[in-house]
């Protein structure tokens, strides 16, 4: 992953952006200049200045941008992970382990699916230094989120959806938002398990072989279609306000 020699540089940015485009139809242009201006990718400059790719520089941003996508890093954190390969270091995590951020799994729609809800069906859990390496957020705003009730650690435990919300909650906190603004979404999500609990218990309560998988299977697309509702709902408002 070391930047290669100036000489082997030879993609456009046009190209380069052609090239991305096949796994990642979002990225744009002033996306690549922003990652070079945050020191992920280095492309070498002809005199003119204009930016020439090597094919290192293309497979570093697939790398950066994947990382993004998956796992929901942060740049510094990803930032991190560059240096460490760019020293010969093993792509592993920092404790050694396979530290894992949930993703978020969306249909052919752009709309949340039912497979985004089995966040913690393995059961997987994390100390509180893990959660903060992996999502970047810091100590002040952690605490922020669980006196908030947005993040809920279990005998001081975190499951795999408080990794997801934690990420979330920094992407939201660039935007000046804070965990104090949010405590409406805790409100609503409680309220909303509270529906689908109404609809699943008859169902979880039943005798019958398979009743326990029907139920779990109909929290997960009920959970999905709120989700669906919910983002449909506020897009409609803000398309309003145009």
């Amino acid at each position: 992953m070391s930047q290669p020699a100036p000489h082997a540089a030879s993609l456009s940015i046009g190209e380069v952006l052609d090239e991305l485009r096949a796994e990642f139809p979002d990225v744009s242009i002033s996306k690549i200049r922003y990652l070079e201006t945050e020191g992920l990718v280095e492309p070498a400059r002809t005199p003119a200045g204009y930016r020439k790719f090597s094919r290192a520089d293309v497979e570093r941003l697939h790398f950066v941008l994947r990382l993004q996508r998956d796992r929901f890093w942060p740049l510094k954190v990803i930032r991190q992970k560059l240096d460490d390969l760019d020293r010969g270091l093993a792509p592993t995590d920092e404790d050694g382990g396979a530290l894992q951020v949930p993703r978020l799994v969306l249909g052919d729609d752009g709309r949340p699916t039912a497979q985004s809800l089995d966040v913690g069906s393995a059961g997987q859990h994390y100390q509180r230094p893990e959660l903060l390496r992996a999502c970047g957020i810091d100590e002040d705003l952690l605490d922020q989120a669980e006196e908030h009730g947005l993040v809920r650690p279990v005998r001081g435990r975190y499951a795999d959806a408080d990794l997801m919300i934690a990420r979330t909650l920094v992407e939201l906190a660039s935007y000046g938002l804070e965990p104090r603004h949010l405590r409406s979404f805790r409100t609503a999500a409680d309220r909303e398990v509270g529906l689908v609990d109404q609809v699943v218990e008859p169902i979880r309560r039943r005798t019958d072989a398979g009743a326990a998988a029907r139920a779990e299977q109909t929290s997960r697309e009920l959970a999905a279609l709120g989700l669906r509702l919910h983002t449909m709902l506020v897009a409609s408002a803000l398309q309003g306000r145009r």
